[in-house]
């Protein structure tokens, strides 16, 4: 039977205590047979009613965090692949550097209906693909989020944010796009941004009015000018150019939605950060390299870093 994550499951909390007169929890468990580093991974298990899922997600956080300082919070899609790229090491150096203020990370790992979590809420693809995506933004915002309220040692964010790889870069879009009241910023890598709801080889296919994060985009009547952008893509990305253009269809759908968010009244320059990584693939290694330009263009120190990578 699932439960409710409110309903905590027994041994997700170390231990439990009054500091200053406010609660504080203890979520990373004794350290000692770990290995000892300036970040602190811990995972958890969440029962998702809206999943019908155990939903698994590893938290990140800085093991300097004294809890005195509001952190932003960022919501990472494919949270498995955050393992495969050691993350906590990228933070690692990243903080050694004292190079991005202090953030809170969650990595969400998929389940095996990806397909189908993933996408876009409101408009499935043209084979029917993200009919769960409705679903997993309920996950996010009515389990997830309360979840962490919770149990972590955060009292409050001073924002929130998502991001994903692939699919999970669309899926994250979608969900800061749509509900801009709870998130700030936005973080796409190799999104899957030719979301379609129209075959590409049916004769009346128009990319312009066909892809479906392109049209949401073009059609919010008020968009939230607070929203930020970060979009990647590997020149090696893919090969397919469905327009026969010379550009890639990664590069040339994400090229045309800044487009899109220029026209909505984004400033190209302090609104959205484009990065095009010469021979990114993709892939994790890729994802692995381009993250530090994310966490630095969202959260730097010093307003004039240049390129990590």
């Amino acid at each position: 039977m699932f439960r409710h994550p409110w309903c905590l499951p027994a041994g997700h909390i170390s231990s439990l205590f009054l500091l200053s007169g406010m609660l504080y929890f203890l979520i990373f468990g004794d350290m000692s047979a770990e290995k000892v580093t300036s970040i602190l991974v811990k995972e958890h298990v969440i029962p998702s009613i809206y999943l019908n899922r155990d939903v698994i997600v590893d938290f990140y956080l800085p093991s300097a965090f004294t809890g005195t300082v509001e952190p932003a919070l960022l919501l990472i899609n494919d949270g498995q692949d955050l393992r495969t790229m050691k993350f906590e090491e990228i933070l690692e150096s990243l903080h050694e550097a004292d190079a991005i203020e202090e953030v809170f990370y969650v990595g969400i790992h998929c389940g095996s209906d990806r397909k189908n979590e993933y996408g876009t809420a409101r408009v499935l693809d043209y084979k029917g693909r993200g009919a769960r995506a409705g679903l997993y933004n309920r996950f996010i915002l009515e389990e997830l989020l309360p979840y962490i309220r919770i149990i972590s040692p955060v009292r409050s964010f001073k924002e929130k944010c998502f991001a994903g790889f692939s699919l999970g870069g669309l899926c994250a879009l979608d969900i800061v796009w749509n509900h801009s009241r709870e998130f700030t910023k936005a973080g796409v890598f190799s999104g899957s941004l030719w979301w379609r709801d129209k075959d590409q080889d049916d004769d009346d296919f128009d990319e312009d009015t066909d892809r479906i994060m392109h049209r949401q985009v073009r059609e919010k009547q008020h968009p939230a000018p607070w929203l930020k952008f970060f979009f990647e893509v590997g020149t090696l990305d893919e090969v397919a150019d469905r327009n026969n253009n010379g550009i890639i269809d990664s590069i040339d759908d994400t090229l045309s939605l800044i487009g899109e968010l220029v026209n909505k009244g984004y400033d190209r320059d302090d609104d959205i950060k484009f990065l095009e990584l010469k021979d990114g693939k993709h892939d994790v290694p890729t994802w692995a390299k381009a993250f530090p330009d994310f966490l630095i263009w969202g959260w730097g120190k010093n307003s004039q870093a240049g390129p990590y990578t």
